[in-house]
């Protein structure tokens, strides 16, 4: 086994390793999710924590880490025997990756011995590894929704329940759950985010000084493992111990009504929905008196449990800047400590007290100039992902630029879905064979059986009973009786946007509208679990502004900033999708999809510009692209342009109001079907 780095080696990132620590003080706080770019040390901060986690005491033989002291009376490998001594062993960290199944999540039954033998054969999962224990998720925002939804359900609860086809396992699972993202990937659904405990947003530092220190430590690190953790063993021993004592204080600590009352006025005056937030500042807080050696919470403890579990609970929608009004908070957090409490006095220094400088043996440290963010790869800070803004010579010349015009307020669109029945990821769009989803029939697995069809099984087998020498009641089940149930659901897309910004889309109160339909539809994409991509057209060429992502809040800020003017080339845009999407095709064939056209279908520009775009528009068409056209023609006087581009791509075309969902036309959903 590798040696970990060690955790009072980090540099910088106070955040995120107060975080890790007070969860790992008091596990009830509900973990923690951290948010940053690549490079940044997170997976290296989860995993280091592992060694300061004290061991636990295991039932030798059990697979699901009972304690001797409390085993769980409903452990699949129990009743145990009380005479049996313990064992001790370290803290786990198990990760989960993201392509994992729901059965390594959860675990497995056997079913073919469950209906023959009677008898409840479970292979434990990941969660049941996890027990007393560390859950480690990396890019946790690519993780199918209803993993997630398994995986935060049992971390509220504490245990994992298995149930197929009316054969249920119940088993203990309480463990730290980390989570990690990088929010240009995509973000989490809001309520998905509040099952977090806290969140952390984590950056590498642009000091010239402290990213020297990142690749100063890394670099010992990698030549010599053992010796370099070596060289911090006391300042990890000395973090230990004060997890330990922080444990042991934390029954003690005593939460006044005055701190009571803070913590429900900050969650009011940030309107956070439900209860989760206060419960979770309340723990937190009583964490960080305890961490502090404290026995009262304090105001500074309210303040900053604010500041790491309300952020991520105010983004409603993916367009909201995840953060926290400072001022705001300490105007509400003074308001109520002017009412009278019994908050006692507060530290002078304006916080509580906090982790210390590992030379001095205290935990991580305070900032300071030699600190280096992180203790990871060290590497600089990631190019913005999606391209540059279009160049004024790519765009037509400078001289035919205008400022970027104010998106409008977005809307709630009609549904457009892609035709026929897919086989792609998971999501909300179109129809789709998936893993979840409604039953429609039934077929012989190919590989490890998934979700049993229990009545076509029985169906299967119950001819051959006689000839199989059945006795009693129990059927008699083969392998090749066993069917797998054939289920229908929705599959995310990639949608592509081509949009028109040219000078004759040029009008602010137009463009306004038109960026305020393709918000409204990156809206729509990210409640639908789609990818999106954004190509704009002007002057002499067209632009891939964002290439395919999970992130729509990305695009929705290429989409702010896209400038507008010069001549039409709608034929460059349709043959720059039409090379995306080859090219996403190669990367993804399961993912299908959607292309989505904002123009006026006017075509100016080069030699035959017109024709041009015909043509490209039936090569797309040829390619199976399902396509719809966002018709912005305004006026009295309409050409229809938009309407013969939509019948040369064999799709749909609509008009922005049609668009909206509350409009009185109806919108057909096949995309394929002409208006």
């Amino acid at each position: 086994m590798s040696t970990p780095y060690p955790f009072s080696a980090l540099v910088g990132q106070e955040e995120l390793r107060l975080a890790l620590l007070l969860n790992a003080v008091s596990p009830a706080i509900g973990g923690v999710l951290v948010r940053g770019e690549k490079g940044t040390a997170k997976s290296t901060a989860v995993r280091a924590l592992t060694t300061l986690l004290p061991r636990v005491a295991v039932i030798p033989g059990c697979r699901f880490s009972c304690d001797p002291a409390a085993p769980d009376p409903g452990c699949p490998d129990g009743p145990h025997d009380p005479a049996v001594e313990g064992t001790a062993r370290p803290a786990r960290m198990v990760e989960l990756p993201v392509g994992a199944s729901e059965d390594r999540l959860v675990g497995a039954l056997d079913i073919e011995r469950a209906l023959a033998e009677g008898v409840k054969a479970f292979e434990p999962g990941l969660l049941a590894a996890a027990h007393r224990g560390i859950l480690y998720v990396d890019e946790v925002n690519l993780l199918h929704d209803h993993l997630v939804d398994l995986l935060l359900d049992a971390a509220a609860m504490g245990a994992s329940y298995v149930e197929r086809e009316g054969v249920s396992v119940r088993h203990a699972a309480r463990f730290l759950l980390v989570g990690t993202m990088n929010p240009e990937e995509g973000e989490l659904r809001p309520q998905l985010l509040d099952r977090f405990g806290l969140t952390v947003e984590v950056a590498a530092s642009r000091e010239t000084d402290e990213r020297v220190e990142v690749v100063r430590r890394r670099l010992a690190y990698d030549a010599d493992p053992a010796g370099f953790a070596a060289k911090w063993a006391a300042q990890e021993a000395d973090v230990r111990r004060r997890v330990l004592a922080a444990q042991s204080l934390l029954p003690e600590v005593r939460l006044g009504d005055s701190a009571l009352r803070q913590i429900a006025a900050t969650c009011a005056a940030f309107e956070v929905d439900g209860m989760r937030a206060d419960i979770v500042m309340a723990r937190t807080a009583t964490a960080l008196a305890a961490w502090a050696g404290r026995t009262v919470v304090l105001a500074e403890d309210v303040r900053q449990a604010a500041l790491l579990a309300l952020p991520h609970r105010r983004r409603r929608n993916p367009f909201d800047a995840p953060g926290l009004d400072e001022d705001k908070l300490d105007e509400t957090l003074e308001r109520e400590r002017g009412e009278g409490g019994d908050d006692p006095d507060p530290d002078p220094d304006g916080g509580p007290e906090g982790p210390q400088d590992p030379d001095d043996g205290g935990g991580p440290p305070r900032r300071s100039p030699g600190d280096a963010p992180e203790a990871g790869s060290g590497q600089g800070p990631a190019p913005d992902s999606g391209g540059a803004e279009p160049s004024p010579a790519a765009a037509g010349g400078a001289q035919d630029t205008q400022p970027p015009a104010a998106a409008a307020q977005p809307y709630k669109t009609r549904p457009l879905t892609v035709p026929g029945l897919g086989e792609g990821a998971a999501g909300r769009r179109s129809r789709a064979r998936t893993a979840h989803g409604r039953t429609t029939g039934a077929r012989r697995p190919e590989g490890a059986l998934g979700r049993l069809h229990l009545a076509a099984t029985i169906q299967a087998a119950a001819p051959h009973q006689r000839a199989r020498g059945r006795e009693g009641r129990g059927l008699v089940i083969r392998e090749d009786d066993l069917r797998q149930a054939v289920r229908e659901g929705r599959e995310g897309n990639l949608v592509l946007f081509v949009v028109d910004a040219s000078g004759s889309m040029a009008a602010r109160q137009r463009m306004g509208a038109v960026k305020g339909a393709v918000l409204s539809l990156l809206l729509d994409a990210y409640q639908r679990r789609d990818k999106v991509g954004l190509i704009t057209f002007r002057g002499s060429g067209a632009e891939l502004a964002l290439p395919p992502t999970s992130s729509v809040d990305t695009g929705a800020a290429r989409l702010e900033k896209l400038p507008t003017g010069g001549r039409t080339p709608l034929a460059a845009g349709l043959l720059k999708a039409h090379e995306v999407l080859r090219i996403e095709r190669l990367r993804d064939a399961s993912r299908r999809p959607l292309l989505v056209v904002v123009t006026d279908g006017r075509a100016t520009g080069g030699r035959e510009p017109v024709a041009l775009a015909a043509r490209a528009a039936r090569l797309l068409a040829a390619s199976g692209t399902a396509a719809v056209v966002v018709d912005c023609e305004s006026g009295p006087v309409r050409l229809g342009l938009a309407g013969a581009l939509a019948q040369e791509l064999a799709g749909l075309a609509v008009t922005l109001g049609e668009l909206r969902a509350d409009s009185v036309s109806a919108l057909v959903k096949d995309v394929r079907r002409a208006a």
